[in-house]
């Protein structure tokens, strides 16, 4: 059970992980790989630089996890709160901030996108983390995890995605990408049908993360293309290796022993720097909005380890669960 708090520019955002093990060796040097990861700096990403250092307030002792809630907080520490004073009036076009508007009556926090904003990822990565220590120990470290964006502005490329990315710095613009997840060494029968199933648990977390649009696994939306004869996976193993892998290790909602296989789509940032139409919410009339503030051009750049976060959570979830281990 995952609880994610915090907004953009409040003091603190952070995590609390209900019914983790008890004896994971867990300290806050753990988190350190994936949060690196997920940082800014890299060309495309925002310039807001945050120190997104861990602090562990509940559920460890003397290095390991006690079996009670986990709880591990991020300070924020670098907020420019007046870039975001016109959005009062003026929403973004394609963000959350006339939904919120609506469904809060005026009292959600705006600045910097709120309980909305992508900074809410440091507490999917934490979960991410917790999970894949949780998975090294109860498989012996079998399942491997393998991430990479794959695509960026409908080019698949790695070698034109800086070009790409200079193009939408130049334009004051942005560009969507793919993420492709593959997770090997997951054995067979993971899964509980129908609404468990492990597209369903692992898309369900997926869709959580802002920015994602779209979820495939194996072959995906090419399966509609294809004919039964192209997508079948002929099982060629007793182990249940299959000569391809059109389903990506999944079938009937469980998994089957091969390698588990989700693209996610991450649509672009919606904060860009050249002028919208927006509604003036004060005289009820569109008119020019020009956005402030320090964004992503490529959001996808960063978005890697929090899918690979849900997956890893789901993964965990539904192993616990086969286990009887999740209380």
């Amino acid at each position: 059970r995952i609880s994610i708090f915090g907004e953009s520019h409040v003091g603190m955002v952070g995590v609390t992980l209900d019914g983790v093990p008890s004896g994971i060796a867990l300290s806050e040097k753990s988190f350190a790989a994936d949060l690196a990861r997920r940082k800014s700096g890299k060309r495309g990403t925002t310039p807001r630089k945050e120190s997104d250092a861990p602090h562990i307030v509940t559920g460890v002792f003397n290095g390991r996890t006690t079996g009670a809630p986990l709880t591990v907080v991020y300070y924020n520490e670098n907020t420019l709160s007046g870039d975001y004073r016109n959005l009062v009036t003026h929403p973004r076009p394609s963000h959350a901030d006339w939904v919120a508007m609506n469904k809060y009556k005026g009292f959600a926090d705006y600045r910097g996108g709120g309980h909305f904003s992508g900074r809410l990822t440091l507490g999917l990565v934490t979960a991410g983390v917790v999970a894949k220590l949780i998975l090294k120990k109860l498989y012996k470290n079998k399942i491997k995890f393998d991430t990479v964006l794959s695509e960026i502005g409908g080019c698949a490329n790695p070698d034109r995605f800086p070009e790409i990315i200079e193009e939408a710095l130049r334009t004051q613009d942005s560009v969507g990408g793919i993420v492709e997840c593959t997770a090997s060494g997951v054995p067979v029968g993971l899964g509980e049908p129908f609404f468990d199933s492990v597209e369903s648990t692992m898309s369900h977390l997926l869709f959580s993360i802002p920015a994602v649009k779209g979820v495939e696994f194996g072959a995906g939306f090419a399966a509609a293309r294809m004919r039964g004869s192209e997508h079948n996976d002929p099982i060629i193993s007793p182990d249940g290796t299959t000569a391809t892998n059109n389903a990506g290790g999944i079938v009937g909602g469980l998994t089957n022993g091969n390698p588990v296989v989700v693209r996610v789509v991450i649509k672009p940032t919606a904060s860009i720097s050249s002028p919208q139409i927006t509604l003036n919410t004060e005289s009820g009339k569109p008119e020019e909005l020009r956005i402030k503030g320090r964004h992503d051009a490529c959001i996808a750049l960063r978005a890697p380890v929090v899918v690979e976060a849900a997956a890893a959570v789901a993964l965990c979830d539904l192993t616990l669960i086969a286990r009887s281990l999740r209380p």
